[in-house]
């Protein structure tokens, strides 16, 4: 008898819990079996970086309602979507309108009104709704401006303006635009991101200790971590790619003798193809007399590879030795795989008209 009561006092706890509720749901729908909503479930991911922003919402319609200040009505709680907590999660930590959230999944409010809106972020996420809303749990609130936008019938987010490292979510539901920026340090976020993915079984590989190095270098940051990752890639395999790596980021620190003691190594390890890119990279940096010293000498050791043809037609073209120049591009031509024909038809067009091809 004790439990059947029990069990009686619980179900009517929870039939008024729900019944501030009951509007939001049509006689097919139910809070206990998985049916069709009317206001259907929706995801939205955006990666900001390598921070994932995901929000879940359900997508109330219009329907020729009077939303605004009405249907939603200003100056209250509103939950931002329909049924359960409109959530958002945040992979790192985030900065919202300028003011930081730390990574995790918020229950996503908001309060709207005529000329600024607040949109709260809560530690609460798995409420039904905002009737249970607790301002305590906040954990942060940022007013932004609604704007005026095109008719959207079912309530919508997005992302929007992106950048490197921000992005703007955007509510848009009837003819109004709910905006706020989120902004990553996107730096931060992938030095902490790869001391624990270099934990992993990925520390055992050469590739994934040269790609963090190449990261550092790229981005002009933490360029001593670089140097520590160009060592730790050399130590699992020794190889022309980390040692290059090694020689680009001595050289970003400055220590320049260092940098072509590696530089020599790496061009030791190097396959001939990887010496004759080598040159185009130095040409790339207007570097052409070291460049032409880099093919002349991969042509003294593989006189008869079709790319060591195209470095000597350089070479000759600089000096204005244009008839020797395009008799090495049609030795080139002649056992160059398919895909590279056209491109060096144009190269040998332009040496027997007297044109330089390393302009």
């Amino acid at each position: 008898m004790f439990r059947e009561a029990l069990r009686g006092f619980l179900l009517c706890l929870l039939m008024a819990a729900m019944s501030g509720a009951m509007s939001e749901l049509s006689p097919a729908q139910s809070f206990v079996l998985d049916l069709p909503l009317q206001s259907q479930r929706a995801q939205i991911s955006q990666r900001i970086g390598i921070t994932d922003v995901t929000i879940n919402y359900h997508r109330p319609l219009v329907n020729d309602r009077k939303v605004w200040n009405d249907l939603v009505p200003y100056g209250k709680v509103w939950r931002a979507g329909a049924n359960i907590n409109t959530t958002i999660t945040f992979s790192d930590p985030v900065q919202i309108e300028g003011k930081p959230l730390d990574k995790g999944t918020y229950g996503l409010h908001m309060i709207p009104n005529a000329d600024d809106w607040t949109i709260i972020f809560s530690k609460n996420s798995t409420s039904w709704g905002a009737f249970t809303y607790d301002e305590k749990e906040d954990a942060l609130r940022v007013t932004v401006k609604p704007q005026p936008a095109d008719m959207h019938n079912a309530l919508t987010y997005d992302f929007d303006q992106l950048q490197p490292n921000s992005a703007v979510v955007e509510l848009e539901w009837e003819k109004i635009a709910v905006p706020f920026k989120v902004s990553v340090d996107v730096h931060d976020a992938v030095q902490a991101s790869l001391k624990k993915q270099l934990r992993n079984l990925s520390q055992y590989t050469w590739i994934s200790w040269d790609e963090a190095a190449n990261y550092f270098l790229t981005e002009k940051i933490a360029l001593d971590d670089a140097l520590t990752y160009a060592n730790k890639s050399i130590e699992n395999e020794d190889r022309y790619d980390n040692e290059d790596t090694k020689a680009k980021v001595l050289t970003a620190l400055n220590r320049k003798d260092e940098a072509a003691t590696a530089q020599k190594k790496a061009l030791d390890l190097a396959s001939p193809l990887q010496i004759h890119l080598y040159g185009r990279q130095l040409q790339g940096e207007k570097r052409n007399q070291e460049a032409f010293v880099i093919f002349r000498e991969n042509a003294k050791k593989h006189p008869d590879l079709w790319f060591v043809h195209t470095g000597l037609a350089r070479v000759y073209s600089s000096e204005g030795k244009f008839d020797d120049a395009a008799k090495e591009m049609k030795l080139s031509l002649a056992v160059a795989p398919d895909s590279q024909k056209s491109y060096l038809d144009g190269l040998e067009k332009k040496l027997e008209a007297k044109q330089d091809i390393n302009q």
